[in-house]
């Protein structure tokens, strides 16, 4: 045979590789719920929850313990704010948390007895703030308000004793440095604009590995031998049992992409600075590397179940260590490490530098740079344990026989 009619043979074993696992993922409904389903609807989902970008009205709990007229104040300013609304006053602190653990309140305000005492004395005086930290939103609305509210009593405290004789002298003092504040990168200082487009690139990563295992684990239980690639002439090749599968996954992905990057930010109106050539540049070598990532994972699941439990288990984890939820910086060097495995590590940041920060691609040449080493790594994996699996077929064929 020349090698032309090898080419030809080759193509054909791919293309027909692709359409018997482009069958499977619109046969089962496991496949075809994280593949298509998930991406579609849960990002709608979650940026609906998270589009007003901040909470009002957090219901907090007091207690007063010092009955004074500086703790009424504090009470009085902290619910005339539009983020926190005192909900109820508790005798002491245990009554107090047994509203919190109702969830009928979301924070406590614990005022001690000697607040007023060192107010008068000029002493630092103390209140204490416990939140639910079940809701990071939340928590930053109670913490903050109570920031802001002392910081107004302290300066109106500092007027008082000034002895001023003009309303400007009265504002240098409390303020003697004018300070303007810009948040970068997010002027609504929302955790929606800050998080959520790194949590779009992590779902692509997650719901391609799920899909893939998912396939991977229907063709092991349906095989009586427990294999994961047929019997059949054209499963001969481990470059076409990898490029077949690989293109069906790139052909679904490459539609679900371009929705979650694309159409999703702006449904939602997040930040959107990269124009369309550098996110391609970006999303080729990532789904690339998802894929083949996805692929790799694939072969160490013999049950459906497992790749579920793995992949969930590890969504956090990997959101974390982008950096985004958490400073890049404060993440100890073994988990760095460990955070290099993944495709949405470098997916993340470069995503994000580019599509919120306005970055260009050079400035995110050593990302594209390390998701294609893993490209190339993923896809020598792939072919590496395809081509055991490949092997395993073999064996059991021929002792069969």
């Amino acid at each position: 045979m020349s090698i032309f009619h090898k080419i030809i043979q080759a193509l054909n074993d791919a293309a027909y590789i692709w359409r018997q696992e482009f069958k499977q993922v619109l046969r089962d409904e496991g496949v075809l719920i994280f593949c298509v389903i998930v991406p579609l609807v849960y990002p709608l989902l979650y940026s609906w929850v998270y589009n007003n970008e901040t909470v009002r009205e957090v219901p907090v709990v007091v207690v007063d313990m010092s009955h004074s007229h500086q703790s009424r104040q504090f009470i009085r300013m902290c619910d005339a704010s539009p983020d926190v609304k005192v909900i109820s006053h508790a005798l002491d602190l245990d009554e107090a948390k047994s509203l919190v653990s109702r969830q009928v309140a979301k924070g406590i305000y614990y005022i001690p007895e000697d607040f007023a005492t060192k107010l008068n004395r000029m002493e630092q005086s103390t209140i204490s703030v416990y939140c639910d930290m079940a809701l990071m939103l939340t928590y930053k609305a109670i913490y903050q308000t109570a920031m802001a509210v002392s910081t107004k009593m302290g300066a109106q405290m500092q007027v008082a004793l000034a002895g001023n004789y003009t309303a400007r002298e009265d504002v240098i003092t409390v303020s003697p440095l004018e300070v303007e504040e810009v948040p970068m990168f997010n002027p609504q200082g929302g955790y929606g604009t800050s998080v959520l487009p790194a949590v779009l690139m992590l779902i692509i990563q997650q719901t391609l590995a799920l899909g893939i295992g998912l396939a991977a684990g229907t063709a092991r239980e349906s095989n009586p031998d427990g294999d994961l690639v047929p019997a059949h002439p054209a499963y001969s090749g481990i470059y076409r049992i990898v490029g077949g599968k690989a293109l069906c996954y790139l052909m679904v992905y490459a539609v679900m992409g371009t929705y979650l990057v694309a159409v999703v930010p702006k449904l939602f109106g997040f930040m959107q600075l990269a124009p369309w050539q550098n996110l391609m540049a970006l999303m080729v070598p990532y789904l690339l590397a998802c894929v083949f990532f996805g692929m790799t994972v694939s072969c160490m699941v013999r049950y459906r179940e497992n790749v579920i439990l793995l992949m969930v288990f590890i969504s956090l984890p990997l959101l974390f260590l982008t950096g985004v939820s958490w400073p890049q910086s404060n993440i100890p060097g073994a988990w760095q490490g460990v955070s290099w495995i993944f495709p949405s590590t470098f997916g993340v940041r470069a995503y994000m530098r580019l599509n919120s920060m306005g970055a260009s691609i050079g400035d995110v040449t050593s990302e594209l740079r390390c998701l294609w080493v893993q490209v190339a790594f993923y896809f020598g994996m792939a072919c590496l344990v395809y081509g055991h699996q490949l092997r395993e077929t073999r064996r059991h064929l021929h002792i069969t026989d």
